[in-house]
């Protein structure tokens, strides 16, 4: 007759167990967990780094031709480099303007080429939009755009989706001088001024308010100890 005996096992081991089998039945949870933390959302951006003294001038063209000889002018006097968001089919019309602005060193983002309502469209016709225009703009002055200005401030998830796979950053604004609806030129000053503050990016367009207002904005954020650089400086 056999005599069985049992050893003890030891704590340890009873341990081991439980706590094996305890991250065995959360384990499913855990990979989906990640699989979702793994799945990036682009998000647009408002402003740039608020730690430090710098705002940028974001620039939307679609139309004022008419006033880039002089804005250029007081851009280069004042020594400061802004970005300007440009549109295709504008650009199309006016390569020679293009090429100035790219070769005074300001630097350029894409607008799309024909202003459409970017959430009204598919995904791949914002594609085709962002594209079209980045392969014109690199035509005229060999420059791949890299930011990305939605028509109307509009954008879903699907839009800021389309952009992202390309390459793209979307920004926005902070501070808006609603210049579009050509308000006199001290209406423009005092909406940037009264909410200016580090990393503003600050929406104009080329209209003569704004061309009459820009000596004096510059003047007044540069005595406020404020640094005027493009938009990819502003947001890093």
């Amino acid at each position: 007759m056999k005599v069985f005996t049992f050893r003890r096992i030891p704590t340890w081991y009873w341990g081991f167990a439980v706590t094996f089998f305890f991250l065995l039945a959360l384990a499913p949870g855990a990979v989906q967990q990640m699989q979702q933390a793994s799945v990036h959302k682009p998000s647009p951006i408002y402003q740039g780094n608020t730690a430090k003294q710098q705002v940028a001038f974001a620039c939307n063209v679609f139309w004022g031709e008419e006033y880039f000889s002089e804005m250029l002018d007081i851009l280069q006097k004042e020594n400061i480099k802004v970005t300007f968001f440009m549109g295709g089919s504008w650009a199309k019309r006016h390569p020679d303007i293009v090429k100035n602005i790219a070769e005074a060193g300001h630097e350029l983002g894409n607008h799309t080429y024909s202003h459409p309502h970017p959430n009204d469209i598919s995904k791949e016709a914002n594609k085709e939009q962002i594209i079209k225009n980045e392969t014109l703009i690199k035509e005229i002055t060999g420059i791949k755009t890299v930011l990305y200005a939605p028509p109307y401030g509009e954008f879903n998830d699907m839009v800021l989706s389309a952009a992202d796979e390309l390459g793209y950053t979307t920004i926005m604004w902070s501070i808006d001088t609603i210049d579009w609806k050509k308000p006199p030129e001290d209406v423009i000053i005092k909406r940037v001024m009264g909410k200016i503050h580090n990393g503003a990016i600050i929406l104009m367009h080329p209209t003569e308010p704004t061309l009459k207002a820009l000596p004096t904005l510059i003047r007044e954020l540069k005595q406020r100890g404020f640094e005027i650089v493009p938009v990819s400086v502003v947001i890093q």
